[in-house]
């Protein structure tokens, strides 16, 4: 099928396959090996020919970083079949709770894989969302940390593989909103997802709940395809206009990562006759490290692999050493933060 543009293989796709051998011809090993980790970020998921559970996780935490726990991030896998709408993510928790469990075993390595969970419950539900966390939290065994709902919008046609499906101005719809105060009495936090073109929402969200912490999820979307094709300066200009005004928030914090999306971040480095090394990674992605850092603070930064989406344009390993040369010139007690403690704190891991 034609996509929109112009290249006649599958369309906009929403991430790249994963070439396990193309990966393997460049991956090096760890700098740093004994810097603890907390990857912040990944999924886990069994879809047609896309299969990334536990073992799949193991065998990449385990490619020579110091990787000490994870972060489990909704993504709409095992809900229910059956049973009301609003409670069928509970089917998510569940799964993930026992690949937590599974984990805390000590069978699988020293990672606690799951060791935090956050999950998905559709605010639209108003002041009826409250319930709905209870139960997340009590079928989680007491790993449940928060919510993300994806707001990623756009008028334009190109864009709409990557919406959430969720309609214009989620972070600012009043029902949505109700829902929302639920999140801080309960003590979780709230993951935030959506386009660059969207982060004055996000503003009007933290500014209005400053007592619920908030992450914003892959540096905040600076879209390079559809209408911002060709207009990396320009994006990257408004991009970081709105993070500086996000990093005035000090309830507001940002995963540094997620770059390993080339559909929408426009990166081509998986397109590649080789698997792109750290280097090269490094490069491309300092310039949006580097302004997070800088707007947030590494108290307030925490590095993420998103895997297995980013998995296809690089692997495990040259993607945590590409963050470490990035964060090479910041103190060992800078480095500590955004690579471990941060995350440690947000999600309250032990």
């Amino acid at each position: 099928m034609q996509s929109h543009s112009g290249h006649s293989h599958h369309g906009p796709q929403r991430h790249l396959p994963i070439r396990k051998d193309w990966l393997a011809a460049t991956r090096e090993p760890a700098l740093e090996p004994d810097r603890p980790i907390i990857d912040p970020h990944h999924h886990l998921w069994d879809r047609p020919g896309n299969r990334y559970l536990l073992h799949d996780l193991i065998e990449d935490t385990s490619s020579g970083h110091n990787i000490k726990a994870t972060v489990f991030l909704e993504c709409r896998e095992m809900y229910r079949d059956s049973g009301p709408a609003e409670t069928r993510s509970l089917g998510e928790t569940a799964f993930v709770t026992g690949v937590a469990a599974m984990s805390e075993s000590g069978k699988y390595g020293p990672t606690r894989a799951c060791a935090g969970i956050i999950g998905n419950v559709d605010f639209r539900v108003g002041s009826r969302a409250r319930g709905i966390l209870e139960q997340h939290i009590v079928t989680s065994g007491g790993r449940f940390r928060g919510i993300r709902n994806g707001a990623t919008w756009h008028t334009d046609d190109r864009l709409r593989v990557f919406t959430s499906g969720s309609g214009e101005g989620l972070y600012v719809d009043p029902k949505w909103r109700e829902g929302f105060a639920a999140l801080a009495p309960l003590g979780l936090t709230f993951e935030a997802w959506m386009f660059h073109s969207q982060l004055g929402d996000l503003i009007s969200l933290a500014g209005a709940f400053p007592e619920t912490k908030i992450v914003l999820n892959h540096i905040g979307g600076a879209l390079a395809v559809g209408p911002y094709e060709g207009k990396k300066k320009e994006v990257f200009d408004e991009w970081r206009s709105q993070i500086m005004k996000l990093g005035q928030f000090p309830n507001v914090y940002v995963k540094l990562g997620g770059l390993g999306m080339p559909s929408l971040m426009g990166f081509e480095m998986g397109q590649t006759d080789k698997a792109p090394s750290s280097e090269i990674l490094a490069e491309a992605w300092k310039p949006y490290l580097e302004t997070c850092i800088e707007a947030f603070t590494p108290d307030r930064g925490m590095f993420e692999s998103n895997f297995p989406v980013d998995k296809g344009m690089c692997s495990y390993s040259n993607l945590w050493n590409a963050f470490k040369r990035v964060s090479a010139h910041y103190s060992n007690d800078e480095k500590n933060k955004m690579f471990h403690d941060t995350a440690l704190k947000f999600y309250r891991l032990w």
